[in-house]
C-alpha cells in the first residue's frame, strides 16, 4: 500500500494549500453533517450500506455526471450509493495539460485526510492530488484541483452547495471511520466499447485506452484497483 501511495504521489500535490482539519470538526462541516446525516444514514440503510464506511468516487466529463460508491459489508463490493449532476465543469474531453488551461484531469487520484478542505471559499471542498505521477511525468502542471461547492468552476468540478454538504460529509465520515485515502476516478465519458469506438482519431485515443483498463476493471469486480504507474502507462491490480 505505501508503494502505490509512493508511486501516484498523493501527498505532494493534496498537501498544497490544504488546511489539515480532517473535516468532521470543522465548525461548517459540523454545520454540514447536522443537515445531511440523519437523511443520508436512512438512506443509506435502505441501500443495506453504513454511514462512515468507505467510499469510492467516480466521474465522467462529457455526461456530467459525479457517482458516489459506498463499500458493502456484506459483499466487499462497492455499490453505487448516489448519482449526481455536475453543476460546472470547464473544458472539453482531453486531460489536463497546463496551469491555467480551464481543463478538467482525467486520470486515477487519492484523496488523504489532509487534502479536505472545509474552509473552501466554495462551501466545503477536497483536493484530487492533482498532478499524479502519471501527469508529473509528462510535465502536466496545475494545482488546487477540487470537488466543490457552488455553481462556477474553472478546472474543478462543482456540485452546488447542497450536493456537496452529502458528497462531503460521506467522504469525511469514512476517514473518520479509517479509510487512509478514498479513490476519484476521472474520465472523460463513460468507457463503452460505442464510445470508444468513435475515438480512433483523437490524439487521445491512447491514453483513453489505457483508461479504460481501469474503468473496465471497476465494472467487472465493482472494486476500484490498485493503480501504479509504470512506463509511463497506468497499471492496474486488484
Amino acid at each position: 500500500m505505501k508503494r502505490v501511495l509512493l508511486l501516484l504521489g498523493i501527498m505532494g500535490a493534496a498537501a498544497k494549500g490544504q488546511c489539515h482539519d480532517t473535516g468532521m470538526t470543522h465548525p461548517r462541516a459540523v454545520a454540514a453533517a447536522a443537515r445531511v446525516r440523519p437523511a443520508l444514514e436512512r438512506d443509506l440503510a435502505a441501500a443495506g450500506l453504513r454511514f462512515g464506511d468507505p467510499v469510492f468516487i467516480r466521474a465522467f466529463k462529457e455526461e456530467r455526471r459525479l457517482e458516489l460508491f459506498v463499500r458493502n459489508r456484506g459483499s466487499g463490493k462497492f455499490d453505487l450509493f448516489r448519482s449526481y449532476v455536475i453543476a460546472a465543469a470547464s473544458g472539453k474531453p482531453g486531460p489536463k495539460l497546463a496551469e491555467g488551461d480551464g481543463q478538467v484531469p482525467e486520470g486515477f487520484y487519492h484523496v488523504p485526510p489532509s487534502a479536505m478542505k472545509p474552509d473552501s471559499t466554495y462551501h466545503l471542498a477536497f483536493n484530487i492530488g492533482y498532478p499524479n505521477a502519471y501527469d508529473r511525468a509528462r510535465g502536466w502542471t496545475g494545482s488546487l484541483i477540487m470537488i466543490h461547492g457552488n455553481r462556477v468552476s474553472i478546472g474543478c468540478l462543482a456540485m452546488t452547495d447542497e450536493k456537496i454538504e452529502e458528497i462531503y460529509t460521506l467522504c469525511a465520515a469514512a476517514h473518520a471511520g479509517g479509510q487512509e485515502f478514498f479513490r476519484v476516478h476521472l474520465f472523460p465519458f463513460r468507457m463503452t466499447g460505442e464510445r470508444m469506438g468513435k475515438t480512433a482519431g483523437s490524439e487521445w485515443h491512447d491514453f483513453w485506452t489505457n483508461l479504460r483498463e481501469g474503468y473496465g476493471q471497476f465494472e467487472k469486480t465493482r472494486i476500484p484497483p490498485d493503480v501504479t504507474v509504470r512506463g509511463g502507462r497506468y497499471h492496474f491490480s486488484e
